[in-house]
């Protein structure tokens, strides 16, 4: 798979989040950024992603995700700190 096609997956299976995709091949980075983390603990963000992705894992298409979570308000933080 490509960068492009996970982020496609993603985009289609959870409203209101941007991605951002590194990698190739089975391994990837995910990373993210939306409303739709707000409350949730780092548990369920991670299982929120993973149950979008959950068919292509089970396939073997996606083999290693790495995943962060940011609400806009974290990532807004997350990406001054950066600077």
């Amino acid at each position: 798979m490509q960068p492009n096609e996970v982020k496609a997956l993603l985009e289609s299976r959870i409203d209101g989040c941007e991605f951002h995709i590194q990698g190739e091949g089975c391994n990837f980075q995910v990373i993210a950024v939306g409303e739709a983390f707000e409350g949730l603990s780092p548990v369920k963000r991670q299982q929120l992603v993973y149950a979008a992705l959950s068919d292509e894992i089970a396939s073997g298409a996606l083999h290693a995700i790495s995943i962060k979570t940011f609400t806009p308000t974290q990532w807004q933080t997350a990406s001054q700190s950066a600077e």
